[in-house]
């Protein structure tokens, strides 16, 4: 065969292959927590690739649910299922449902009290002002967590979520560890029935609140306080240290968690141990079928996913969360290499 003819040859079977990409679309739904780095490796990766993803934000409640449902090719939640949703949606789609971590995020506690930056809290505080029994900015109990801030005899406007969220998952997930009255009198959930505030729909909701109403207080991803500029507590940790959330502190909060990370992978590293770690530091999972009925799809996911393991992971900081511990990689890698298409091994 002449050399031009098979330049044309291999020529054509890119451009087909370019074209099957360009037209691939992989559909997904879930977590607001991870949304901003999510958003950045679906544009790299269709640059990169031609392959596209149409991803809804919409909580990792309805994550979730489209997961059981079928509506997805992958779901997104920061919050794991738990052993009943999982044996749902089994039965529901004949097979397994697999949680892969892909990044780690701390959950801030934001507010607007201007002349307050620095701002320390701690989880029976925390706790007492979602549960509606602090009211004041300059109550007993704040002051002497801040002994240096003028706080103000202000009233405190609690903002929280109003849809199934995995970032309110880590974050009652968290109080229940550190508050009993928390968790006899509400508990862990990505939706729980708050005693007080105002909801908002979505990270973009709750920030968008405490940006407008002064004196208000809520909770959000990193990324979300800093985009929106929004003040954020330091939270004091189990070691007793005011932590700043950073990639590094929930680092910190993760290396515990890697040396005991179960098989499925679902994990918490809320109030964990360690001087230096975030105490309201989560992992975000993609939801993923064990084994898929399109093969195409199958074999385009698990390329992602193989790449948000890899060159994924160094858009990370940037964005404000943390690379996943090459441990935990290695055994998102594992269950990766699980995922069949119509019980075939993929390539």
């Amino acid at each position: 065969m002449k050399l031009r003819t098979i330049i044309s040859v291999l020529f054509l079977a890119l451009s087909i292959s370019s074209v099957a990409n360009a037209q691939l679309q992989l559909n997904g739904a879930g977590a607001t927590f991870p949304g901003v780095i999510y958003s950045k490796w679906f544009d790299e990766y269709k640059n990169a690739t031609g392959i596209q993803f149409n991803y809804q934000a919409i909580g990792s409640g309805g994550g979730i649910k489209q997961i059981t449902e079928g509506t997805v090719d992958f779901g997104a939640t920061d919050g794991p299922m738990n052993d009943k949703q999982l044996a749902e949606a089994k039965s529901k789609q004949g097979t397994d449902v697999l949680h892969i971590p892909t990044v780690m995020g701390a959950v801030v506690v934001c507010y607007n009290l201007p002349g307050a930056k620095g701002l320390n809290l701690d989880g029976a505080t925390l706790s007492d002002i979602f549960l509606g029994k602090i009211l004041k900015w300059n109550d007993a109990a704040i002051k002497k967590l801040n002994p240096k801030l003028n706080l103000p005899d202000k009233s405190i406007v609690v903002a929280h979520r109003s849809d199934g969220s995995g970032t309110t998952f880590i974050f009652t997930d968290y109080l229940t560890k550190v508050s009993e009255g928390w968790e006899t009198k509400v508990g862990t959930g990505t939706s729980v029935n708050w005693p007080v505030g105002l909801g908002g729909k979505g990270n973009e909701g709750v920030a968008g609140l405490v940006k407008q109403m002064e004196g208000s207080i809520g909770y959000v991803e990193l990324a979300y306080a800093v985009k929106n500029k929004i003040l954020y507590a330091n939270m004091k940790n189990k070691a007793g240290k005011f932590v700043e959330a950073t990639f590094a502190s929930v680092s910190a909060a993760a290396e515990g968690a890697a040396k005991n990370m179960p098989a499925d992978l679902r994990v918490s590293i809320t109030d964990a141990d360690g001087k230096d770690s975030y105490p309201i530091s989560g992992f975000t999972w993609l939801l993923v079928y064990k084994n898929m009925k399109d093969e195409a799809k199958a074999n385009a996911l698990v390329k992602f996913l193989k790449w948000a393991m890899g060159k994924g992971q160094s858009f990370a900081t940037e964005l404000y969360y943390a690379p996943l511990p090459k441990a935990v990689v290695k055994m998102c890698e594992k269950n990766i290499a699980t995922i069949t298409a119509n019980g075939k091994k993929i390539k």
